[in-house]
């Protein structure tokens, strides 16, 4: 009897113990499933270098931007912010920029992809801060004009349980040149390409491979008629891993400015590991 009444009591503590073992898991455990790459995180998780057209601003800018970035796994919405300073009477130029907040809503099938936790954020959601240099290399209206461009990204984005952003710094620069095809007497209508390369690496959560490295690369064309811009480019990065490292985009933005006011409307396709559509509407002031 005594025998029976002890299995019992080791067999009822196991039973209770069982359950507080499973649902006392913390959401940290997860973190070795995450894939650190473009494909299973939010859409501002690995920024893919912008394609400039291979001169330095000359003028203040202070960017605000709306995005909305759609994927039938994931809907996105983000307040973004920018702000360029030139020095050096135009020959280089400081940027810091970032996703100001972020609010997502992921299906089932898209959260157990990605091995995160919520399918939308308890708490407020920030990104993370990006400070950029640039340098005019080369500036020559006959040849080329050429410009070299460095990247940091920090680990201040939240959200790594819900793979939002990576809580890792990355970095990537870039060497951008572009030349102008056709211009009128009157600068008012013209028409330029740029191309870019560069290299792009980040942190991962791997133990024995710590980053991963990419190749970062675009091409594109940008046409200007009065007070109006517009910019078409595809860009992208290729990671060695080939683990969902290998976004693409198609990008088009369109400026209107007037008294040194811009109205722009952004529209991204993402090709490849890039999984989203975006649309962005941005108020951008220039001193």
């Amino acid at each position: 009897m005594i025998h029976f009444f002890k299995s019992t009591v080791l067999y009822i503590s196991i039973l209770l113990f069982i359950p507080s073992a499973v649902f006392s898991e913390d959401w940290r455990d997860k973190m070795e499933f995450l894939t650190y790459s473009p494909r299973y995180f939010g859409p501002n998780a690995f920024p893919m270098p912008e394609l400039q057209n291979g001169s330095v601003g000359k003028r203040w800018e202070i960017e605000l931007r709306g995005e909305y970035s759609y994927y039938k796994g994931d809907k996105t919405k983000d307040l973004f912010a920018r702000l360029f300073i030139p020095i050096a009477k135009g020959r280089a130029g400081i940027e810091l920029s970032g996703v100001i907040i972020e609010n997502y809503k992921m299906t089932p099938e898209t959260r157990d992809e990605r091995s995160a936790v919520e399918l939308t954020p308890p708490i407020k959601c920030f990104g993370d801060l990006i400070a950029t240099t640039y340098v005019q290399v080369v500036r020559s209206e006959k040849w080329a004009d050429v410009m070299v461009s460095l990247n940091l990204k920090t680990a201040s984005g939240g959200r790594l349980c819900d793979a939002r952003f990576t809580d890792a710094a990355s970095y990537w620069f870039d060497i951008t040149a572009g030349r102008t095809l056709l211009k009128s007497a009157d600068e008012s209508m013209s028409l330029r390409i740029q191309a870019m390369v560069g290299f792009y690496c980040w942190m991962t959560n791997n133990t024995v491979h710590r980053q991963n490295d990419a190749i970062s690369y675009g091409g594109g064309i940008s046409g200007i008629y009065k007070s109006f811009t517009l910019n078409a480019d595809l860009s992208g990065i290729k990671g060695y891993k080939n683990n969902g490292d290998r976004p693409m985009a198609i990008r088009t933005k369109l400026n209107y400015e007037i008294k040194k006011n811009i109205i722009s409307f952004r529209y991204r396709h993402g090709l490849q590991d890039d999984l989203y559509d975006r649309y962005s509407l941005a108020y951008i002031r220039c001193f």
